[in-house]
């Protein structure tokens, strides 16, 4: 069972993002504030559960939360300001839309800029400890997760439905047959620079 907060007495929000090694498409971030006496038996880390579990869990969220917001900064800006900093930008913007501005927020992984005076905890593996950071993956990822269905039905050879973006070798193989596209992040390594003796990708 994951822990419901991290103090007792602060609004806590807890930020996940989505999409930070993927090849192609934006970077999704989402900020959650849970009640206090929130419970699910799935909720747990997004990468743990089936594509139909996150799908449950997001209406339950977006239903029971005290509030939350997603936010997303594309494949351009991301090129532009360099991944990690687009992940930062991404949760400020959901943290900004937020309606109700949370007094903590614990923030999944071991990096952070501050966002304004409001104090915050990293946590790594994050998402699979705390209640709002678990809640805040599936959102983002579900968010990002849809996106990227809709990408697909203009560039269908790039397997988006299934990768998501991500470097499969399905999608660099698409990528080494059919060049990029407007939506990858020209800054990534899209393709291995070799191959090994059996032809496997080294990435």
């Amino acid at each position: 069972m994951l822990l419901p907060f991290y103090q007792e007495t602060l609004t806590e929000a807890g930020c996940d993002e989505a999409g930070r090694g993927c090849l192609a498409g934006p970077v999704f971030a989402a900020a959650v504030i849970l009640p206090r006496d929130f419970r699910h038996p799935l909720l747990n880390d997004s990468k743990q559960l089936k594509e139909s579990q996150r799908d449950e869990l997001r209406v339950v969220i977006e239903q029971k939360a005290i509030a939350y917001a997603v936010a997303s900064i594309d494949n351009e800006e991301i090129d532009r300001i360099n991944i990690l900093k687009a992940s930062f930008k991404a949760m400020h913007e959901a943290l900004a839309r937020l309606l109700i501005q949370p007094q903590m927020l614990l923030i999944d992984g071991n990096r952070f800029n501050p966002y304004g005076n409001i104090p915050h905890t990293c946590v790594i593996q994050g998402d699979g400890i705390y209640a709002s950071i678990a809640a805040a993956s599936i959102l983002a990822k579900t968010y990002r997760d849809e996106y990227m269905h809709q990408l697909h039905e203009q560039f269908p050879q790039y397997g988006w439905k299934e990768n998501k973006g991500y470097p499969t070798r399905y999608h660099r193989d698409a990528i080494r047959a059919h060049g990029d596209t407007p939506y990858h992040r020209r800054t990534f390594r899209l393709l291995p620079d070799q191959l090994s003796l059996d032809g496997e990708e080294k990435w």
